[in-house]
This record gives C-alpha cells, sequence and structure tokens, in this order.
C-alpha cells in the first residue's frame, strides 16, 4: 500500500469525509482519503439539495466553481391519494438574493469538485480502495487500515469513519451496531432529461431558479416515506424512498413504487417526454438522536451517515454530514496541534462540538418523531390523505347537492374511518415535534 504515516485517514468521499479532508488539509495535517467507488459521489443518489451556510463555513467562496444546478426559490408539499394531491406551496423572491441559502446538485458532479478542492489543499485521494479492516495496537488504540489492495496496513494517528449508513469497517470493528431495518430507509431515483426552457415553463422558473417538491400520502402503500422531485439545469431528480422494515414485511418493490409515482396525474406531465439516463439505489440514515452511536474512541471518529446525522423530520441530510465532518477535522487539528495523542478523552471534543451545534440540538428536540411516523405510518400515509382529499373534493365540487350533505358526508367518512384519530396523531406529533 503506502509506506508512511499519516495525520489523519479519511475513509469515504462523500460530503462528510470530504468535508473532513479538507479541513484537516487545508490546516497543513497529512491527510489520506479512500473511497471504494470509482470516482467521489459514483454510489450517492441524493435527490440533490446542497446547503449552502454549511459548505460556506468550509469553503467561503465555493459559488464561483461549484458545479450547482438551480437555486431553489419555491417549495411544495403534497398529500397524495392514487388521483389528487392537497399541497402547501411556499415561493418567495427573497430566495433569488445574491448569496442564495439552497442549490440543486448532481452529486456525481458535486462530490468529485469536492474531493478535487481536498486535494488542491493537499490531501492525497485513492478511488477503488476499500478499507477492510481498522488496524489496533496493543492497547486497543485504532492506528491504521488494511485495505483490499496489495501490501500492507496505512498508519495513521486517527481514523475518520466517512462510510456511510451501510459502511461495513465500523461495524467489523464493533465500533457501531449494523443499522436496525426500522432505522433505514431504502430510496431509488431517476434522472430525467428535458431541455431548461421546458423546466422552466412546467415549473414557472425563470433561468437559474429552481424549486422541489416532496410528497407523501398513498404513493408509499400505506409505508413510512416520501417521494422528491428536484429541478437541475436540464433534468428533473424523481425518487421515492421507505423504510427497509416496511419493505421486507409489505414485500414490495422500490421499483414498483418509483414506477407508480412517475405515472401518478400529478407527476406524469412534469417529466412527460423525458428521457431517463439514470437509475439509482441508495440507503439513507433514518433513526434519529435514538439511533446515534457513539461518535468517538481511541483512534476513531465518526461522520455523517456512518453516525445516523440525519434530520429526516426536515429531509436534512448532506448539511449535517458537512459540519460533522467539518468539526471532526477542527477537533483533530486542535489536539494535533497541542501535541496530544488521539485518545478516546481528547476525541471527545468533537462531540462536545457536535452538541453545541444545531447538528445534535436538531436531532435531540425531534428525538422521538421517527418513531412515532413508523408506528402510525397506515395512518399518516394512507387513511389520512384520502380523508383529506375527499373532504377537499366535497368542499370544492360543485353539483347541486346541498353543502349541509357534503359536510355531513365529510364527517361520516372521518367517523368510518375513524378518521377522529386525526386529532390524537396530531397531539402525539406535536409534541414530538417540541
Amino acid at each position: 500500500m503506502i509506506d508512511e504515516k499519516f495525520d489523519a485517514i479519511v475513509i469515504g468521499a462523500g460530503m462528510a469525509g470530504n468535508a473532513a479532508a479538507y479541513t484537516m488539509a487545508s490546516r497543513g495535517l497529512k491527510v489520506l482519503q479512500l473511497e471504494r467507488g470509482e470516482y467521489p459521489g459514483s454510489k450517492n443518489v441524493q435527490g440533490g439539495i446542497l446547503y449552502a451556510d454549511m459548505l460556506e463555513k468550509i469553503i467561503p467562496d465555493f459559488r464561483n466553481e461549484a458545479p450547482v444546478e438551480r437555486r431553489l426559490i419555491e417549495q411544495r408539499f403534497w398529500f397524495m391519494t392514487d388521483r389528487a394531491h392537497t399541497g402547501m406551496h411556499y415561493r418567495s423572491d427573497d430566495f433569488n438574493e445574491d448569496r442564495p441559502n439552497r442549490y440543486t446538485i448532481i452529486r456525481s458532479q458535486f462530490d468529485r469538485w469536492f474531493a478535487r478542492e481536498a486535494q488542491a489543499k493537499g490531501a492525497i485521494l485513492l478511488c477503488e480502495t476499500t478499507a477492510i479492516e481498522l488496524i489496533s495496537d496493543a492497547y486497543g488504540k485504532v492506528v491504521g487500515v488494511r485495505t483490499d489492495r496489495s501490501g500492507g496496513p496505512v498508519h495513521a494517528d486517527v481514523v475518520v469513519l466517512a462510510e456511510g449508513v451501510n459502511g461495513l469497517l465500523g461495524t467489523r470493528a464493533e465500533l457501531r451496531p449494523r443499522p436496525k431495518a426500522e432505522h433505514v430507509a431504502l430510496a431509488v431515483k431517476e434522472m430525467h432529461f428535458l431541455p431548461a426552457e421546458t423546466i422552466e415553463a412546467r415549473f414557472n422558473l425563470k433561468a437559474d431558479e429552481g424549486a422541489v417538491i416532496e410528497a407523501a400520502g398513498t404513493i408509499s402503500n400505506g409505508m413510512a416515506g416520501m417521494g422528491f422531485i428536484y429541478t437541475n439545469k436540464e433534468s428533473i431528480s424523481v425518487g421515492i424512498g421507505c423504510l427497509v422494515s416496511d419493505f421486507a414485511e409489505n414485500q414490495t418493490s422500490p421499483a414498483q413504487l418509483l414506477e407508480a409515482f412517475k405515472k401518478h396525474p400529478s407527476v406524469a406531465p412534469l417529466i412527460a417526454g423525458s428521457e431517463v439516463k439514470e437509475y439509482a439505489a441508495h440507503l439513507i440514515p433514518e433513526g434519529g438522536f435514538n439511533a446515534v452511536p457513539q461518535l468517538f474512541g481511541d483512534g476513531w471518529v465518526i461522520c455523517g451517515d456512518a453516525g445516523q446525522l440525519n434530520n429526516a423530520v426536515h429531509r436534512e441530510g448532506s448539511n449535517l454530514a458537512m459540519t460533522s465532518g467539518r468539526m471532526a477535522g477542527e477537533a483533530i487539528f486542535q489536539i494535533k496541534s497541542r501535541r496530544d495523542p488521539m485518545t478516546k478523552g481528547n476525541l471527545a471534543l468533537y462531540k462536545k462540538m457536535l452538541d453545541e451545534s444545531f447538528v445534535m440540538k436538531d436531532l435531540k428536540k425531534h428525538k422521538d418523531m421517527p418513531a412515532l411516523l413508523h408506528t402510525q405510518a397506515s395512518n399518516l400515509f394512507l387513511t389520512y390523505p384520502q380523508l383529506i382529499s375527499k373532504a377537499m373534493e366535497n368542499f370544492v365540487r360543485v353539483d347541486g347537492t346541498p353543502k349541509i350533505d357534503k359536510e355531513k358526508d365529510t364527517v361520516r367518512n372521518f367517523r368510518k374511518a375513524r378518521g377522529f384519530g386525526l386529532i390524537g396523531d396530531a397531539i402525539r406529533i406535536a409534541r414530538a415535534w417540541r
């Protein structure tokens, strides 16, 4: 392999891994980054939202060169039945600001750019290289990794595990448990290519403006899950994801869900005539605060999806990944600057920084929400969307039937479906939200 010792070895070249590698390399540390994919981003299927504030803290002038797609000015939320959707729509010209807050991105392009920025600061990146084993000394401290390349192990003062939710290195070493099926979602996505002017016309956008649609309801067949539609410059990302445990229990294929979502009468016109050039699947952590494992130890730290650092309630992942990677790099640099060893006690600085940031505060605030969404999935994603849709139809349809009769019909439908449980579920969700 490489016959030299590094200050740090970073496993993975996604958002968390690139943030950690860049942060440490830009401060003069000797960093080796290992990526099992053919190139950074080749294993990712993120729908594609970049949160600018988090990246600015790492690369302040990223907008000058980063391959972003569209600045997001509009957010839509759809509550869907098989033939309709009830929606909430937020659009603001304030998002047409000089330094936009959110962008859509294509991970295969963005991750390569991010990794090149880390390399420009001195990080060494090896792709198509899988770390298969952590190496420990006689006292149990991690001192390096063994890879699938020929040669001996590579040594470092600390190993940063940014290998994703299904990475095997940390679980094999028993640093973190294998994620439970109810704590992981499987998402599938397609890229639908259309001319930029067609996308802009269909979503009522101007050049470089973007919109996001996030959808829940009967599209997930009663399972806890969501669909999404993101506008890129010349493509639309369309996908859907549900908990792995639900897929197993319901014997439902993710590909079948995606096909049905694309054919929905609210979705089909948006992608009509498009050319599909990419299909991918990816596991996403959904366990929240209660599923976060130990994030540091003697000679190691865990960042991003590998540490279940994903805010499923707000559909935020890349910002938590970038922030955790940056803080891991900053903590390691501080310890290195003091010439202290990378012990568990010293690396606790990383966890302290996370606890004081929005990352752990947001996760802790909504710690009960993932379990609630899972246990109430049939109501939240099947029964209530149908009740709400029927109530809306009764409200807007004019056919000579007295409104009083329509109102009675709405109440009767709620009673028949025990829809007044909606009140209790709303109270439980509000409490979990607090």
